[in-house]
C-alpha cells in the first residue's frame, strides 16, 4: 500500500534536482497521466528502476546523483530496483562514445559489480524489507534465444537507431558502428520488461534508452514506465563534466582528508549545483559568503560517506595540516630503484609489513590507487612521476600520499 507520510504526498523530494520526467500530460500520448498523479493513487510501491554496468571498479559523486533520488523514492515507499548490468557491461553503452567500447570479461564485470555494491551502501536502504531488490541482468538477457532477440530487434528500425545522437555522429565521420551496439539501447529496455518497471532513472544522456524501454513494455502488454532524467555533474574544475579521466572527479572511496580537499575549492559558480545534486540541504537556507558554502559543502558531503567525526577531524586536518588534509606522505625518493612493484611499495610504505603480505592485499581487492582497486600482484611502476600526488590505500583506514 502506498505510504500515507507527508514525504509520500509532498512532491518537492521528486523534483529536486531533476532535469526532466516524461511523458507529461500534455504529451500527444494515450497514457499520459503524471507521475505525481501515479504516485498518489497507487495502492502498491512502485517499482523505480536504476541500472549501473560495472564498467570499471570506482563510484564518483557524479554516480551518486541517480543513487540519491532512487533513496528518495525508497524513503517515499517504493521499491528501488538496481539492476548490475553484468550481461550488458560485456558490450558497453556505446552513448555518448566517438567509437566501440572495450568489451569486458565476465570477471572484469564480476569484480567491478561487488565494488559498486560496497560503494553505494552509503547512500541506498539495503536494510528495510521490500525496499531493495539487486538484480543482475544476465539472469534474463543470457537466455534470450534467437527468435526472442528477432522480436527486439524487429521493434525499431535503423534510421531510428541512427537518430540517437552518438550514432549519428559517428556514421557522418565514417566512425565503425558495429552491430552488436545497436542491441545495447534494446538490452537495456527489455530490462524494464523483465522487472516490469513503473520509473526508469536516468542521466539526461539517456533519454533514447529510456523511451525504447517504454517501446518494448508496451509491445509486450505492459503499462509503460516514466522517465526521470538527471542532469549530468559538472567536475570540480567548473568547466567539464565529472570524469576520472580529466581528474575533476571525487569518488565516493577517497580518503575524507582528500575528499574534503577537493570539494572546499568547488567554484563559487558551481556551489548551487552541487548543493542540490548532492545534498539535502535548504538551498534557501545556505551561508551568504561563497566561502562558508564551500566548507559546508565539503563538510556536508564528506559527513555522509564518513559520519560526522570523520568530517570534523577533515574539517581541523585542512585548517592547521596544510592543503592535502589528514593524508600521510610517503616519499618516492627513499625508493632505492624504478621500476618498483607495488607489493614492495606497500611494505616499504608500511601500509603492509612485507611484500608477501602486500601481494596477499593485492590479490584480496584490498589495494587502491587513487580509490581505484588494484588486483594485479605483480603491477609495476616504471617512473616516479605515475605516483607522485596519489593516494595509496590498504583496506578502510591505512592511506598514504605519494609525494616526490
Amino acid at each position: 500500500m502506498r505510504e500515507s507520510s507527508s514525504m509520500a504526498d509532498n512532491f518537492s523530494w521528486l523534483h529536486r534536482g531533476i532535469a526532466e520526467v516524461f511523458p507529461q500530460p500534455t504529451d500527444a500520448e494515450s497514457d499520459t497521466e503524471s507521475l505525481e498523479k501515479r504516485l498518489a493513487t497507487t495502492d502498491r510501491p512502485l517499482r523505480v528502476k536504476y541500472g549501473i554496468d560495472p564498467t570499471g571498479a570506482d563510484i564518483h559523486l557524479g554516480h551518486s546523483i541517480p543513487m540519491r533520488k532512487l533513496r528518495a523514492f525508497q524513503d517515499a515507499g517504493h521499491t528501488a530496483v538496481l539492476i548490475i548490468g553484468d550481461f550488458t557491461a560485456r558490450i558497453g553503452d556505446p552513448t555518448g562514445k566517438s567509437e566501440v567500447r572495450r568489451q569486458l570479461t565476465e570477471a572484469d564485470v564480476k569484480q567491478n559489480a561487488q565494488t559498486y555494491l560496497d560503494q553505494l551502501r552509503p547512500i541506498l536502504d539495503f536494510d528495510t524489507p521490500g525496499r531493495l531488490e539487486v538484480r543482475f541482468n544476465s539472469e534474463w538477457l543470457s537466455r534470450l534465444d534467437l527468435g526472442k532477440i528477432t522480436e527486439l530487434l524487429a521493434t525499431m528500425t535503423v534510421s531510428q537507431m541512427l537518430a540517437k545522437e552518438g550514432f549519428a555522429d559517428r556514421y557522418k565521420k565514417e566512425n565503425p558502428i558495429f552491430l552488436h551496439e545497436f542491441l545495447y539501447p534494446l538490452m537495456q529496455g527489455y530490462d524494464s520488461v523483465a522487472i516490469e518497471a513503473d520509473v526508469e532513472l536516468g542521466g539526461t544522456d539517456q533519454k533514447f534508452n529510456i523511451a525504447v524501454g517504454r517501446d518494448l513494455q508496451r509491445h509486450f502488454g505492459q503499462k509503460p514506465q516514466f522517465g526521470v532524467l538527471l542532469p549530468i555533474l559538472i567536475g570540480t574544475d567548473g568547466v567539464q563534466k565529472m570524469s576520472k579521466s580529466l581528474g575533476n572527479y571525487v569518488s565516493l572511496s577517497e580518503h575524507p582528508g582528500q575528499k574534503y580537499q577537493k570539494l572546499q575549492g568547488v567554484p563559487d559558480t558551481m556551489l548551487p549545483q552541487y548543493f542540490e545534486l548532492l545534498t539535502d540541504l535548504p538551498i534557501d537556507k545556505l551561508p551568504n559568503n561563497p566561502r562558508d558554502r564551500q566548507l559546508l559543502l565539503a563538510w556536508e558531503i564528506v559527513k555522509q560517506y564518513h559520519g560526522e567525526q570523520a568530517a570534523n577531524e577533515a574539517k581541523e586536518a585542512a585548517k592547521s595540516g596544510g592543503k592535502e588534509g589528514a593524508v600521510p606522505e610517503f616519499s618516492l625518493a627513499t625508493v632505492s630503484q624504478f621500476p618498483v612493484k607495488l607489493a614492495y611499495l606497500l611494505n616499504a610504505t608500511g601500509l603492509c609489513k612485507s611484500t608477501g603480505e602486500g601481494k596477499r592485499k593485492i590479490q584480496e581487492g584490498g589495494v587502491r590507487l587513487d580509490g581505484e582497486k588494484i588486483s594485479d600482484a605483480d603491477t609495476t611502476y616504471q617512473q616516479p612521476d605515475e605516483l607522485q600526488g596519489r593516494v595509496l590505500q590498504v583496506g578502510k583506514n591505512k592511506f598514504v600520499r605519494l609525494v616526490p
